[in-house]
């Protein structure tokens, strides 16, 4: 593990010297803050490695997980609900664009991917519901993802909407109770090693 750690810090550096190009190897890191769609509040990580297909464009494959806590919509009864606690993990293969013509540290960004998103077992707190409604199975769904920002540097500041669907919540029997709200805005900062840096 410490050759892997030392071998990638040591590709940053000998890209480091020369500017973005074709072929080049990066690996990027993302925290943030995860807003889930009707409310909510959370947290999230990245880790994606690319490839520079060109210049300024760039495959990846990000590998990602988000702590939500957000609504429940129970159906039996909707208002008495606080909410639950789950996590989605994600692995998106993603395609970014980068504004950058090579004379300047700045590179705007458009970004998109679609990936296979995980959903954690729920626990929902409510005050009358049956005692049969917590602990319920995870969940899967395939879902896209769309995300903005702007490199300075070898630091990032960005933005991105994973559109992942609601999953219904089932009771022990199989039963269809409820739906969890899954789709989140990330608000995210992070950084790049390897290929190359921007401008000259």
């Amino acid at each position: 593990m410490k050759k892997l750690i030392i071998a990638i810090f040591l590709l940053a550096s000998v890209q480091e010297v020369a500017a973005q190009r074709d072929g080049g190897f990066r690996f990027q890191m993302d925290l943030g803050a995860a807003i889930p769609k009707d409310g909510g509040i959370g947290a999230l990580m990245n880790l994606e490695p690319q490839i520079l297909v060109k210049s300024n464009l760039a495959f990846g494959v990000r590998v990602g997980i988000a702590g939500l806590a957000k609504d429940v919509v129970y159906f039996n009864d909707p208002e008495q609900y606080e909410g639950e606690l789950g996590v989605n993990a994600s692995i998106v293969g993603t395609l970014n664009y980068y504004f950058n013509k090579g004379n300047s540290r700045v590179a705007p960004y458009l970004g998109a991917g679609f990936g296979y998103y995980g959903f954690s077992s729920v626990d929902v707190d409510t005050s009358d519901a049956p005692e049969d409604i917590g602990n319920l199975e995870a969940d899967f769904a395939w879902a896209p993802m769309l995300r903005a920002g702007v490199e300075l540097g070898k630091f990032r500041l960005g933005a991105e909407y994973n559109f992942v669907p609601s999953s219904d919540l089932q009771n022990i029997n199989g039963e269809t109770i409820g739906t969890a709200v899954n789709e989140y805005f990330g608000f995210t900062l992070g950084f790049f090693l390897g290929g190359g840096r921007w401008g000259k």
